[in-house]
């Protein structure tokens, strides 16, 4: 079996869609599928070693220049590869370019619209090199936003299209009329083109079922797996700890969606409670340029509050860094403000044996209850996260059970090797074909 998978960059920030994709790929590789996973816009950023092709389609420059510009919709093959250097994109990706819907309605538009679109030349070329190069037996979209080419692909090469649901509504939901409406409109049309979805969670796939208008059946469950290579390698034996303060960790992009604002207020609230040992509020993750005044107004509330020597933030962290980081933690907590459809650093504090305290809203509670591993407080309520909190600091027994049960269900349920498992087995169905069985594999293994 030969796979393209083809992955959407995200403008040179770590983000969960990419780490999952590069994982994903990485481990079908390991277990010897021929899988070429390709950016499109902006080259791949994870914190894992890259399998990621080193070309990028659609690239951001060329797709933003065609949008704007009619004349770049006609330039020549070599042109185009000069504004398609991963370098260049990369560059400006770091410095000037936007990623906020409000800013990409019309260009969300007509990427949807594919063949339609104002970068169809660009669908073109992808076509013919998949039709002419890779020659793929699955073609798998790595978000819906990408469905616009789904089209195009199955008439040209007669293959499956698989398209991975990775909270695309928290993008659109952000873009102003006319677009939005006009946007959900081609996401249903080219929707329909898809040969199946996959979800990482029950949540998402049910509420994905009604946003796109297609069959809850077309939709597969297929939970993030990650690699455990670097993580707690032993169960944390005893979580109780004989230092003299509790940290409260968070691990997301720093901006309003993810709820940092509430946590700081639910950890002013625990401070000002005389009863709990000295407390600790730890922030790590990407900081874009549209979101620093978000931070400087968090820094400044936390002066206010005389809490400046009791919160830091610091930054974004690499692969090593960020499971030191989560080692550190007593417990994590990501209240996020919309509904999370995929929850990654979830996983990553589990997998290290931190509980987690999780807003009750979107895929959140699913994920506590399929680990054990946390608490939950209701959404945007900063005194209930507070009290949620409070149990993890004061109770070290429920902390204990807590990591424990979470760190033995990442281990069952949400690996890198099961989630390729499940991936290889849908291929399978779709082709028609005989999915190699597990013990055969390891005996080839072996050999």
């Amino acid at each position: 079996m030969k796979l393209v998978y083809m992955a959407a960059g995200a403008a040179g920030m770590y983000c969960g869609s990419c780490l999952h994709d590069n994982t994903l790929a990485a481990t079908l590789l390991e277990q010897g599928i021929d899988v070429m996973l390709v950016p499109t816009y902006t080259p791949l950023r994870t914190d894992e070693e890259s399998v990621s092709e080193h070309r990028v389609f659609f690239g951001g420059v060329n797709v933003y220049l065609q949008q704007k510009l009619a004349l770049f919709r006609h330039t020549p093959a070599f042109f185009d590869r000069l504004l398609d250097s991963p370098a260049l994109i990369s560059w400006l990706a770091g410095h000037s370019v936007s990623t906020r819907p409000e800013d990409l309605g019309g260009l969300a538009v007509s990427m949807l619209q594919g063949e339609q679109g104002r970068q169809r030349k660009e669908l073109k070329k992808l076509v013919d090199w998949l039709a002419r190069d890779a020659r793929p037996d699955v073609v798998h979209l790595s978000n819906s936003m990408l469905s616009g080419m789904a089209r195009a692909i199955k008439r040209r090469l007669g293959v499956p299209v698989v398209c991975t649901l990775s909270g695309e509504d928290i993008f659109l939901e952000g873009i102003p009329e006319p677009y939005y409406s006009r946007a959900r409109e081609e996401l249903v049309d080219h929707a329909a083109d898809v040969d199946h979805f996959v979800a990482l969670n029950n949540y998402y796939a049910d509420f994905s079922a009604d946003y796109l208008q297609v069959p809850r059946e077309r939709i597969e469950v297929i939970p993030h797996g990650l690699r455990l290579d670097g993580h707690r390698a032993t169960p944390p034996s005893d979580l109780v700890t004989e230092k003299p303060e509790r940290t409260i960790g968070y691990l997301a992009r720093i901006c309003p969606d993810k709820g940092l604002h509430h946590l700081v207020e639910a950890f002013r609230l625990l401070v000002a409670d005389g009863s709990l040992p000295p407390l600790r509020l730890v922030a790590a993750g990407y900081l874009g340029a549209a979101d620093r005044p978000y931070l400087e107004q968090l820094l400044q509330t936390v002066e206010r509050h005389g809490l400046a020597d009791r919160f830091e933030y610091v930054g974004e962290l690499d692969r090593v860094g960020k499971i030191a980081f989560l080692q550190s933690l007593d417990v994590m907590s990501v209240p996020t403000v919309y509904r999370e459809s995929k929850g990654l650093p979830v996983l990553e504090a589990l997998a290290n044996g931190v509980p987690v305290v999780l807003p009750r809203h979107g895929a959140f509670p699913e994920m506590v209850e399929a680990t054990g591993g946390g608490l939950l407080t209701e959404p945007d309520d900063p005194r209930s996260l507070a009290d949620e909190l409070r149990r993890f600091i004061t109770d070290d027994a429920l902390r204990q059970q807590c990591g424990r049960s979470g760190y033995d269900a990442v281990r069952q349920r949400f690996t890198a090797e099961l989630m390729a498992r499940q991936t290889l087995e849908l291929y399978h169905r779709l082709l028609g074909t005989d999915s190699p069985r597990p013990e055969l594999d390891s005996v080839a293994a072996a050999e």
